[in-house]
Parts: structure tokens; sequence; C-alpha cells
């Protein structure tokens, strides 16, 4: 639970100017996760996130070194919840164990492959929108080798 919670964090991080916990908390309860502040402040030091200035205002991001730790943790995300893959032309359909696709999705938008545009997530499934059809070869091919599949 805490892996899919991270997961959400950074999603809603990256979408939404969140300015203090209890945003991020009301954001969470409201994206099914039932937290308190204090779980909250516990996994923004965990993260290790950051705030920083926007539009006048601040809000939490994630920046400065800590891409390897959180990489992991997206790697983590992505082989505990994989099951298998196909491909429509330039859509790209993961199958995860049930519940698992938002963090999954979340996991995969996070790291920021090129190829892929954005990901929408159901319960134990992903469709992503990748570039072109090569580009989804691509992605495939990386999802295999983080996974260690043939």
């Amino acid at each position: 639970m805490k892996i899919e919670r991270h997961a959400k964090i950074v999603e809603l991080i990256n979408q939404y100017n969140i300015e203090t916990q209890e945003e991020l908390a009301e954001r969470l309860n409201k994206a099914g996760f039932h937290v308190t502040q204090a779980t909250v402040s516990r996994d923004i030091r965990e993260l290790k996130l950051t705030k920083i200035t926007v539009d006048g205002g601040q809000k939490y991001a994630v920046v400065g070194n800590h891409g390897s730790t959180l990489d992991e943790k997206y790697l983590r995300v992505l082989r505990e919840g994989f099951l298998s893959m196909d491909m429509a032309q330039n859509i790209l359909v993961v199958r995860t164990v049930s519940g698992m696709a938002m963090a999954v999705a979340a996991a995969m938008d996070a790291m920021h492959w090129h190829e892929i545009a954005g990901c929408i997530a159901g319960d134990d499934t992903i469709m992503c929108a990748v570039r072109s059809v090569d580009d989804t070869l691509i992605v495939m091919d990386k999802i295999r080798k983080i996974l260690d599949i043939k």
C-alpha cells in the first residue's frame, strides 16, 4: 500500500500545485488512500520532496539528486504489479495485478520515457499512448529489460 501511495503522491504533485500537507492528504483521501497528516508528513520525508516556487506560490516537487532512489521505487512498483503487455499499433496495453494499474501507470509516467505521451489506468489494465509503432517496440523492450523477460 505504501508503494502505491508514494506513486500516487508523485502523480498528484506532478499534476497539481499542492502547497500544503493538508491539501495533499485531502487529495490522497479523495483518491481512496485513507491517510492522516502524520502519514503524509512521513511520506514527504521518505520521498525527499521539496517545495519550489511557482506562480508566486509554492508547491511540492521531486527535484535534485533523489532520482535514483525514486527510480528504484518506480522500478519496484513496475516489477511487483506487472503481469503482461501487448501492443495495438502505437497503444501499449499493460495488464497488472488487480488494484495495481494506477500505481504502475504513475510509475511509468514518472520515469519520463519520451516515447510515452501518457497512460490511462483502470483497476488492472493500463493503456499507454505511445508516439509511434517503433516507439511501442522500444518501450516493450525497456520493460522486458527491467523485468528481465526474454
